[in-house]
Parts: C-alpha cells; sequence; structure tokens
C-alpha cells in the first residue's frame, strides 16, 4: 500500500502551522475544494507563508493510514489541526487533546465534552439518512427491496445505517445492509445486491466512497442499480442521486473558524454546528440509462442535471 501523500508549504518563521488531516485522496475535486478554503483565508486577511502555512497529509480513502498521519502533523507541530472525514476528526481527537480542531466535513461523535477542542461542521444530523432512503423510495416505488452501502472502517457508517434501517421497518421497506472495507470490494458488494433482488442502495457517508465516487457510480449503472448518495458531486460523477449539503460551503465556513483560532479566539468557546441546508441533485442522465421514469412530484423539487 502506498504512503499517504505530503504536500507541504514552507513559510515564515512567525507563520502558523495549519495542519490538514484528509480522508480522501488529491483528486482535481479535492483539490479545489481545499482551494476554497485558501481562498476564504485570504479573503478574511490571512496570508500564506506569513500568518499561515499548510501541511497536507492524504489517506486517499484508507482510514488506517490517518493515525500516523496524525502523529505526523502533531509532532510537527501543527497549531491547529484541519480535518475532512469522520475518520480523520476520530484520529485528530486520538492524537491531540490540546491542539484545537477544526472539522471541515465529517460527524461529531461522542459526547460534545470528550473532545472540547473540536469545532467547525457535522454533516450527517439526526433525520438525514431517514431522508435519503425516503428519496430514493420515491424514484423506485415498485423495488421490492432496498440497500444501505456502509465503510466499516468509517465510524460515521454504523449510525447512519442504524438511522436508515430504522426509517425503513417504521415504512415497511425492505432494506439490507452491506459494509465494504475498501473500494475493491465495490464491484463485489453490488453483485450481491443484485443477487439479492436489490434496486437500489442509499450510500452512508464516507469519504472513502466520495474519493471513489466515479468507480461508484460507473459499477451501480453498469449493474442497473439506482443510487443514491451524499452530496451534488456523486451525481455529477454518474450517480443517479444527491441529497445533502453543499461541500463548498463546509470548507469556506471551516476557514472562518479558523480565522477566529488564528486571531485569538478560544477553540472550546467556538461553535460545532450541524449542516441545515440540503439540496435534491438528479442525473437525469443516468435516469435514462437505467430506465427510470422520475415522479413529477420528485423532480419538481431536485435540481436536475445532465452528465
Amino acid at each position: 500500500m502506498p504512503p499517504s501523500v505530503d504536500r507541504s508549504s514552507v513559510g515564515a518563521a512567525s507563520a502558523r502551522r495549519i495542519g490538514i488531516l484528509d480522508t480522501g485522496a488529491p483528486d482535481e475535486r479535492r483539490l479545489a475544494l481545499w482551494d476554497l478554503f485558501r481562498k476564504r483565508l485570504t479573503a478574511l486577511g490571512q496570508v500564506e507563508g506569513e500568518t499561515f502555512d499548510l501541511r497536507f497529509r492524504w489517506a486517499d480513502g484508507y482510514a488506517e493510514r490517518l493515525a500516523g498521519a496524525a502523529a505526523e502533523l502533531v509532532a510537527w507541530p501543527a497549531d491547529v489541526l484541519v480535518t475532512a472525514g469522520t475518520p480523520a476528526v476520530e484520529a485528530a481527537k486520538r492524537a491531540t487533546r490540546e491542539i484545537p480542531i477544526v472539522m471541515a466535513t465529517g460527524t461529531a461523535l461522542g459526547a460534545p465534552s470528550c473532545a472540547t477542542n473540536v469545532s467547525g461542521l457535522s454533516d450527517l444530523p439526526p433525520g438525514l439518512s431517514a431522508k435519503r432512503l425516503q428519496w430514493l423510495r420515491a424514484a423506485l416505488p415498485d423495488a421490492p427491496r432496498l440497500a444501505v452501502l456502509a465503510d466499516r472502517g468509517n465510524p460515521s457508517s454504523p449510525p447512519a445505517v442504524r438511522e436508515t434501517l430504522e426509517a425503513a421497518a417504521a415504512h415497511g421497506i425492505a432494506v439490507k445492509d452491506y459494509w465494504l472495507g475498501g473500494a475493491d470490494e465495490l464491484a463485489d458488494a453490488f453483485d450481491a445486491m443484485r443477487t439479492d433482488g436489490v434496486g437500489g442502495f442509499v450510500v452512508a457517508p464516507g469519504a472513502m466512497f466520495f474519493a471513489h465516487r466515479a468507480a461508484l457510480a460507473r459499477c451501480a449503472i453498469e449493474r442497473g442499480l439506482a443510487a443514491m448518495t451524499v452530496r451534488r458531486e456523486y451525481a455529477e460523477a454518474g450517480a443517479l442521486m444527491a441529497y445533502g449539503a453543499s461541500i463548498a460551503e463546509n470548507y469556506r465556513q471551516a476557514a472562518a473558524l479558523l480565522d477566529r483560532i488564528l486571531r485569538g479566539a478560544d477553540p472550546a468557546a467556538l461553535p460545532l454546528n450541524a449542516v441545515c441546508d440540503f439540496e435534491l441533485v438528479v442525473n437525469a442522465a443516468t435516469a435514462r440509462a437505467l430506465g427510470l421514469t422520475l415522479s413529477p412530484a420528485l423532480l419538481a423539487q431536485a435540481q436536475t442535471i445532465e452528465a
């Protein structure tokens, strides 16, 4: 397994050291999000190389890399850690109780008092997984069975799966959970879904899935499976649907929180906010490829794209 990618910038001695711990991979889309983060810091008056330096550690979707990467950033030593993905924030919390941690994306797990050095954006509020299942059922009203796809190594998956299964039981929907240990298991999982008579699936949040969203979408279409995913970027990569918050706004807000810390704010007094503004996106080309005719009621509430 290849080592995590090291992308660093070295600036003035007075610059504050910002460690970036990302569960995902440095693909074009992910790098563009961190560029938004940089631009927001610049707009707030911060200057890279003068008031702050960034050092990146990427896990490329392999959660097992994060503990070592977090330890490296703590030993640097970072003045602040900024994380993307629930496994990253969990690794950062285990690595330090003193260094402030800002979540750009992920889910806050456990009691808030257990990690008073954590602020940022928590993007799996209660009810969101149930809503994704509701939209998938609206797209596939006649499917005899649906599924939820989860990452075994991501601590945000169990609560998402649990909520999905509880919502399914409450509404009499047959749903089975499928757990992956890595992206190389996607094809096998989708083959198992087809064998089990599944018509479509909900994707639990996970940076591993985001890093491999194009492969996920392609494998699903090849097997005639409708995918309800967690962000617009999945639909742009070919998944049928997405319901979630704008990930770009997460990075802008994370930069604003980091700016407050750099200016002396007490990290323990900063909020850990739940994202509450969501969008439904439908990929019309994928709907046609799957032979689906989506209801006017669903389409009236969605943004439709051709990709």
